[in-house]
């Protein structure tokens, strides 16, 4: 083989390994950085927490509250539960309806300090019937960040499970224990739309009475308890029949009820499901 062959073959080879796609190398995704006050806007964050069930819960919103410099709870006792359950360990205050008018000041003052926040209330998403909306608008109002984490809230899940129409509907909470709620019940009464209300097992029947006065014995309703736990019931039925039953079965645990609006067809639908009979 010529001295020029030789090179011509190597050549060769050289323009075919250059066409040679080597395989593309992708980067892992960047993790979350951690809080860092001197890098991050001042800003507070509103965690959902389970309402039952502790899976409930985010890995966004376990991450932050083991990254936060203090942990504002509704009851400090009961998130110690959850906050055990996790292994998070952080300071953590109380901040419930009685306080957080004095409060506000001054935990607005620290988060634009620099002391990174968290708020929890017992159960659900600060702010819906929970503390939360004081210190949320406080902190607006001094130009700090507010982020609420998506997560668990009582009133969705019973809404679905219900079986009412869900495309409209209202949300609301507690009803007046005295001043305001005849009023109140007048006004849903005219309501066209699937409304929803949050309840304690001791005023339900009273309330359940209350409604079928007003809005009439054959509105359909459910009454959802003990939501994401061992005994979750969904029953359903007009207003009178829930009404009859549960003073016959005297209900535990947290409530939501939920009645069709005035429009709302008040469909026929099955009259009871739940998980198992509470013993």
């Amino acid at each position: 083989m010529l001295p020029y062959q030789h090179l011509a073959i190597v050549a060769e080879h050289f323009v075919e390994a250059s066409h040679i796609v080597s395989p593309r190398i992708v980067a892992p995704s960047p993790k979350p950085k951690p809080l860092n006050p001197k890098s991050q806007p001042m800003k507070l964050y509103l965690i959902p927490t389970p309402i039952g069930n502790l899976e409930d819960i985010t890995l966004r919103a376990l991450r932050i509250l083991k990254e936060v410099d203090i942990i504002l709870a509704e009851d400090t006792r009961t998130s110690s539960k959850l906050l055990r359950h996790y292994d998070i360990n952080k300071k953590v205050l109380a901040h419930h309806q009685f306080n957080e008018h004095k409060m506000a000041e001054g935990l607005v003052r620290q988060i634009s300090e620099g002391t990174t926040m968290a708020l929890i209330s017992d159960a659900g998403t600060p702010g819906i019937s929970d503390p939360g909306f004081l210190l949320t608008r406080a902190c607006i109002q001094a130009g700090i960040d507010v982020e609420c984490l998506p997560g668990p809230t009582a009133f969705v899940p019973a809404l679905v499970n219900s079986g009412l129409p869900s495309d409209r509907f209202l949300f609301e909470g507690f009803l007046p224990h005295k001043k305001g709620r005849q009023t109140r019940l007048k006004e849903l009464a005219k309501q066209p739309y699937t409304f929803i209300l949050y309840e304690s097992p001791f005023r339900l029947v009273k309330s359940l009475e209350q409604l079928a006065e007003h809005l009439g014995a054959e509105r359909q309703a459910c009454v959802s308890r003990e939501l994401t736990k061992i005994y979750e019931e969904n029953r359903r039925g007009t207003l009178t029949e829930l009404a009859k039953w549960y003073k016959e079965h005297s209900p535990k645990g947290e409530i939501v009820l939920v009645v069709a609006g005035s429009t709302g067809n008040n469909p026929e639908i099955p009259d009871v499901e739940e998980n198992e009979e509470e013993e």
